[in-house]
């Protein structure tokens, strides 16, 4: 009996009855047929010869059998299905053109990361209609944020789409499908990171480093200015406005207490901030201020041309004293060329400077301790600015070239484009060293103040130690903090 089954639309298998019955008969006709010929081979007159005729039939019938088998098989393919040939059967013969066309392989699509986002009605259909026009138009959706406002909804794309879709383009399907206020900018692969693990990294290194509150705040709001105003000003004055300690909300600016007593702004002119954004930028202010200062203590031993061995290391409010007793050994003139102003509030200055809030420094020690170089890199808007100050003793034996490089690499690892020096054309060891980067430098002059200017060249840059926790390189996404 035939083993030949089928199944049901659960998969049980069910048997025809029929099939059985006709197979059964077949038996029985074909027994019968056989005792017939058998009887008529064995008794007949003409036994033998009916017996060769017999096997001539038989072959003849498998030979026709044969012939029609292999021209079936070289026949034109029926009409297209849509069914698609096992993979077993394009591993051994190979694709076949005529036979499926669509199983070729297609060239790849040029395509382009976009930053989308846009504003829409609070309603039923209208994220499925934005989607609907950028499907239109060959766009993928790889990430969606969305921010609930008092009124609409704000939703934040993360888009692949094909390269000869141009901005206007897709911000033309926005609106067409009821997005409005809609900002565009190009992404990167960076962005592909999911918003969770995202903030979980950006919680990780505030962490680490007091520093990083800044630059994490930049890093999780977009392109924004950040302005850390301190608590008890330089010189005096007033402090920033007094901010409850929740924070406040005003549209395209953030204010927020900082952990110190001072005030943190937040500007993005171009795009006001959702509450959703407000909640994560206090939340992560809030994780400084419980953790409290802590500044990585990584540190490396350097061997000057001299002989002389000093170590280099992150320096913070807690070397302010030893940092005083340096200004005390330095000269007046060093001192001024340093500063810019007069030497008697050299002192006021380094509380704010050595606030890892507004940057980060690099100390160079003897090995009893004593500090004899201070290199500072401090956030300016968008603009880094880095300065030097080594004592007298101790300059013209390449201490302030280390601390230059090092603050150099730290400033390429923050995502810094450029770096610029204050200083007077005086300052011959402070040019000398700007120049020894090997970077292209700009230079202007007003009212005997030098500013050089050095672009930044990742190719070019020296790859130095970037001082995190335990010496280890960490990755860094961009300043965004003025004093």
């Amino acid at each position: 009996m035939s083993d030949v089954t089928r199944t049901t639309k659960h998969g049980r298998p069910v048997h025809h009855w029929r099939r059985d019955v006709v197979e059964l008969a077949a038996l029985f006709t074909a027994v019968a047929v056989a005792d017939a010929v058998a009887n008529l081979v064995g008794h007949g007159p003409d036994g033998p010869i009916l017996l060769v005729a017999s096997a001539l039939a038989l072959l003849a019938t498998a030979a026709f059998h044969t012939w029609w088998a292999r021209r079936r098989g070289h026949a034109p393919p029926a009409e297209d299905t849509g069914a698609r040939p096992s993979a077993a059967l394009w591993r051994t013969a190979g694709p076949d053109p005529d036979l499926a066309p669509t199983a070729r392989d297609e060239a790849p699509v040029a395509s382009a990361l976009w930053r989308v986002r846009t504003t829409v009605r609070d309603e039923p259909g209208s994220l499925a209609a934005l989607c609907a026009a950028l499907a239109g138009r060959g766009v993928d959706i790889l990430s969606l944020q969305t921010h609930p406002l008092a009124q609409g909804t704000v939703d934040e794309f993360l888009l692949r789409a094909p390269a000869h879709v141009e901005a206007a383009g897709l911000t033309g399907a926005v609106a067409a499908a009821g997005g409005r206020d809609t900002w565009i900018e190009r992404a990167d692969a960076h962005d592909l990171v999911d918003a969770p693990t995202r903030v979980l990294a950006l919680a990780a290194r505030t962490a680490l480093d007091t520093a990083e509150l800044p630059l994490a705040l930049r890093q999780l709001l977009g392109r924004c200015t950040i302005r850390s105003l301190p608590g008890r000003p330089v010189g005096g004055g007033r402090a920033g406005a007094e901010v409850p300690a929740e924070g406040v909300l005003e549209d395209t600016v953030l204010r927020l207490r900082a952990p110190e007593g001072g005030v943190i702004t937040v500007e993005r002119p171009y795009l006001p901030f959702t509450p959703t954004e407000f909640a994560r930028a206090r939340a992560l202010v809030e994780l400084d201020t419980r953790l409290g200062p802590r500044v990585p203590r990584g540190e490396d031993v350097l061997t000057l041309p001299a002989g002389d061995a000093v170590t280099v290391r992150r320096a913070d409010t807690g070397d302010l004293a030893a940092a005083r007793q340096m200004h005390e050994r330095c000269s007046a003139r060093t001192l001024g060329l340093r500063y810019h102003g007069p030497v008697a509030d050299a002192d006021r200055y380094l509380n704010h400077l050595l606030s890892p809030r507004f940057g980060r420094t690099l100390a160079a020690r003897t090995a009893s301790g004593r500090i004899v170089g201070l290199g500072h890199l401090l956030w300016d808007g968008d603009e880094t600015e880095v300065a030097l100050l080594v004592e007298d003793e101790w300059q013209r034996r390449g201490i302030g070239a280390e601390l230059l490089g090092r603050l150099v690499a730290m400033a390429r690892e923050a995502g810094c484009a450029r770096v610029y020096a204050v200083t007077q054309a005086a300052n011959t060891g402070m040019v000398s060293a700007m120049r020894g980067l090997g970077l292209p430098l700009d230079y202007q002059i007003e009212e005997g103040t030098l500013v050089i200017t050095a672009r930044l060249d990742t190719a070019a840059v020296p790859d130095l130690p970037a001082y995190g926790e335990g010496g280890r390189r960490e990755e860094y996404d961009g300043p965004g903090v003025r004093d």
